[in-house]
Protein backbone atom coordinates (compact mmCIF):
# COMPACT_ATOMS: atom_id res chain seq x y z
CA UNK A 1 0.00 0.00 0.00
CA UNK A 2 2.83 2.25 0.90
CA UNK A 3 4.01 1.83 -2.23
CA UNK A 4 1.64 1.64 -4.53
CA UNK A 5 0.51 5.47 -3.46
CA UNK A 6 3.46 6.23 -3.48
CA UNK A 7 4.10 7.34 0.69
CA UNK A 8 6.74 7.96 3.00
CA UNK A 9 5.79 6.93 6.28
CA UNK A 10 7.32 9.24 9.32
CA UNK A 11 6.33 7.04 12.10
CA UNK A 12 5.09 4.17 13.46
CA UNK A 13 2.76 4.75 16.50
CA UNK A 14 2.47 1.37 18.33
CA UNK A 15 -0.79 1.03 20.53
CA UNK A 16 1.06 -1.72 22.60
CA UNK A 17 3.85 -4.15 21.89
CA UNK A 18 2.23 -7.76 20.76
CA UNK A 19 3.56 -9.33 17.80
CA UNK A 20 0.29 -8.75 15.60
CA UNK A 21 1.02 -4.87 16.00
CA UNK A 22 4.56 -5.02 15.74
CA UNK A 23 5.84 -7.57 13.31
CA UNK A 24 6.34 -5.25 10.40
CA UNK A 25 7.85 -2.11 12.77
CA UNK A 26 11.40 -2.83 12.39
CA UNK A 27 10.99 -3.17 8.14
CA UNK A 28 8.62 -0.22 7.96
CA UNK A 29 11.11 1.64 10.04
CA UNK A 30 14.16 0.28 8.18
CA UNK A 31 13.37 1.22 4.97
CA UNK A 32 11.61 4.72 5.21
CA UNK A 33 14.10 6.23 8.06
CA UNK A 34 10.96 6.78 10.00
CA UNK A 35 10.55 6.66 13.81
CA UNK A 36 9.05 4.18 16.09
CA UNK A 37 7.13 5.55 19.26
CA UNK A 38 6.14 3.08 21.64
CA UNK A 39 5.56 3.20 25.81
CA UNK A 40 8.58 2.59 27.70
CA UNK A 41 6.80 -0.60 29.53
CA UNK A 42 6.09 -2.60 26.23
CA UNK A 43 9.53 -1.22 24.48
CA UNK A 44 11.18 -4.73 25.33
CA UNK A 45 8.66 -6.85 23.18
CA UNK A 46 10.18 -4.95 20.17
CA UNK A 47 13.16 -7.01 20.38
CA UNK A 48 11.75 -9.45 22.84
CA UNK A 49 8.00 -10.30 21.45
CA UNK A 50 8.00 -13.61 22.99
CA UNK A 51 7.94 -12.43 26.01
CA UNK A 52 4.48 -10.55 25.29
CA UNK A 53 2.49 -13.63 24.16
CA UNK A 54 1.27 -17.00 25.23
CA UNK A 55 3.40 -20.65 25.35
CA UNK A 56 1.32 -22.09 22.52
CA UNK A 57 1.89 -19.06 20.56
CA UNK A 58 5.52 -19.04 20.74
CA UNK A 59 5.22 -22.23 19.91
CA UNK A 60 4.11 -21.90 16.71
CA UNK A 61 6.30 -18.90 15.97
CA UNK A 62 9.30 -20.62 16.78
CA UNK A 63 9.29 -22.80 13.83
CA UNK A 64 9.93 -19.72 11.65
CA UNK A 65 12.71 -17.73 11.16
CA UNK A 66 12.27 -14.40 12.43
CA UNK A 67 14.69 -11.58 14.13
CA UNK A 68 13.35 -9.32 16.15
CA UNK A 69 14.95 -6.28 16.84
CA UNK A 70 14.59 -2.66 17.78
CA UNK A 71 14.12 0.01 14.63
CA UNK A 72 17.17 2.48 14.95
CA UNK A 73 15.11 5.31 16.04
CA UNK A 74 12.61 4.68 18.80
CA UNK A 75 11.07 6.97 20.76
CA UNK A 76 8.71 6.69 24.13
CA UNK A 77 5.35 7.38 24.47
CA UNK A 78 3.98 9.35 27.49
CA UNK A 79 0.22 9.53 28.90
CA UNK A 80 -1.09 12.89 28.05
CA UNK A 81 1.65 13.24 25.72
CA UNK A 82 1.01 15.51 22.33
CA UNK A 83 2.24 14.42 19.14
CA UNK A 84 2.47 16.07 15.54
CA UNK A 85 3.06 14.19 12.98
CA UNK A 86 2.51 14.44 9.03
CA UNK A 87 -0.02 17.64 9.99
CA UNK A 88 -1.62 14.92 12.14
CA UNK A 89 -2.16 15.95 15.91
CA UNK A 90 -2.07 13.32 18.77
CA UNK A 91 -3.22 12.39 22.24
CA UNK A 92 -0.78 9.56 23.62
CA UNK A 93 -3.26 8.63 26.79
CA UNK A 94 -1.73 5.30 28.97
CA UNK A 95 -4.19 2.51 29.09
CA UNK A 96 -2.66 -0.28 30.50
CA UNK A 97 -4.47 -3.80 31.07
CA UNK A 98 -4.17 -5.32 27.52
CA UNK A 99 -0.19 -4.99 28.12
CA UNK A 100 1.39 -2.54 31.00
CA UNK A 101 2.31 -0.12 28.14
CA UNK A 102 -0.99 0.23 25.79
CA UNK A 103 -1.84 3.18 24.80
CA UNK A 104 -4.46 5.18 22.79
CA UNK A 105 -4.53 7.91 20.17
CA UNK A 106 -6.80 10.12 20.11
CA UNK A 107 -6.74 13.01 16.65
CA UNK A 108 -9.34 15.62 16.24
CA UNK A 109 -11.91 14.70 13.27
CA UNK A 110 -12.23 17.26 10.42
CA UNK A 111 -14.16 16.20 8.22
CA UNK A 112 -17.40 17.23 7.39
CA UNK A 113 -19.65 14.69 10.06
CA UNK A 114 -20.22 15.67 12.98
CA UNK A 115 -17.56 13.33 14.68
CA UNK A 116 -15.23 15.27 17.48
CA UNK A 117 -12.00 12.50 17.30
CA UNK A 118 -11.41 9.12 16.60
CA UNK A 119 -9.80 6.67 18.95
CA UNK A 120 -7.38 4.31 18.03
CA UNK A 121 -7.85 2.35 20.35
CA UNK A 122 -5.37 -0.84 19.85
CA UNK A 123 -6.35 -3.57 22.16
CA UNK A 124 -8.15 -1.75 24.84
CA UNK A 125 -11.71 -1.65 23.43
CA UNK A 126 -13.36 -3.33 20.68
CA UNK A 127 -16.51 -3.48 19.34
CA UNK A 128 -18.52 -4.97 21.86
CA UNK A 129 -15.62 -6.71 23.61
CA UNK A 130 -11.98 -5.58 24.88
CA UNK A 131 -8.38 -6.76 25.03
CA UNK A 132 -7.51 -10.43 26.61
CA UNK A 133 -5.95 -9.99 30.11
CA UNK A 134 -4.47 -13.65 29.72
CA UNK A 135 -1.20 -13.12 28.18
CA UNK A 136 1.73 -12.22 30.18
CA UNK A 137 1.88 -8.85 31.14
CA UNK A 138 -2.17 -8.74 31.18
CA UNK A 139 -4.05 -7.56 34.00
CA UNK A 140 -7.95 -7.34 34.78
CA UNK A 141 -8.21 -5.32 37.20
CA UNK A 142 -6.16 -3.16 35.69
CA UNK A 143 -8.24 -3.34 32.19
CA UNK A 144 -11.06 -2.12 34.32
CA UNK A 145 -9.56 0.40 36.02
CA UNK A 146 -8.69 1.62 32.68
CA UNK A 147 -11.81 1.28 30.87
CA UNK A 148 -13.62 3.19 33.96
CA UNK A 149 -11.02 6.18 34.08
CA UNK A 150 -9.90 6.20 30.65
CA UNK A 151 -12.50 5.27 28.31
CA UNK A 152 -15.99 5.74 29.99
CA UNK A 153 -15.34 9.87 30.56
CA UNK A 154 -15.29 10.15 26.89
CA UNK A 155 -18.17 11.62 24.59
CA UNK A 156 -20.58 9.22 22.83
CA UNK A 157 -19.46 10.52 19.29
CA UNK A 158 -15.90 9.76 18.97
CA UNK A 159 -15.32 7.44 16.55
CA UNK A 160 -13.46 4.38 17.32
CA UNK A 161 -10.88 2.33 15.38
CA UNK A 162 -10.10 -0.95 17.47
CA UNK A 163 -6.96 -2.86 16.67
CA UNK A 164 -8.99 -5.55 15.28
CA UNK A 165 -12.54 -5.72 13.70
CA UNK A 166 -14.66 -2.91 12.72
CA UNK A 167 -15.20 0.70 13.85
CA UNK A 168 -17.57 1.59 16.71
CA UNK A 169 -18.43 4.35 19.10
CA UNK A 170 -17.75 5.91 22.43
CA UNK A 171 -22.00 5.60 22.75
CA UNK A 172 -22.60 2.41 21.07
CA UNK A 173 -19.99 0.67 23.90
CA UNK A 174 -21.24 2.44 26.19
CA UNK A 175 -25.17 0.97 25.53
CA UNK A 176 -24.06 -2.52 24.21
CA UNK A 177 -20.66 -3.31 25.45
CA UNK A 178 -20.71 -5.80 28.63
CA UNK A 179 -17.59 -5.50 30.01
CA UNK A 180 -18.62 -0.90 30.30
CA UNK A 181 -21.79 -1.69 31.27
CA UNK A 182 -21.11 -1.73 35.49
CA UNK A 183 -18.02 0.40 35.34
CA UNK A 184 -17.92 3.63 37.29
CA UNK A 185 -16.57 6.91 36.43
Amino acid sequence: MVQENKLKPVAVLLTHGHIDHMFSVLPVCGTYDSTAWIHADDRHLLSDPMAGISAESARMLLGGNHTFAEPDDVQELKDGQNLELAGLRFTVDHTPGHTRGSVTFTTPYLGPEEVPAVLFSGDVLFAGSIGRTDLPGGDHPTMLHTLATKILPMRDEIVVLPGHGGQTTIGREKATNPYLQDLET
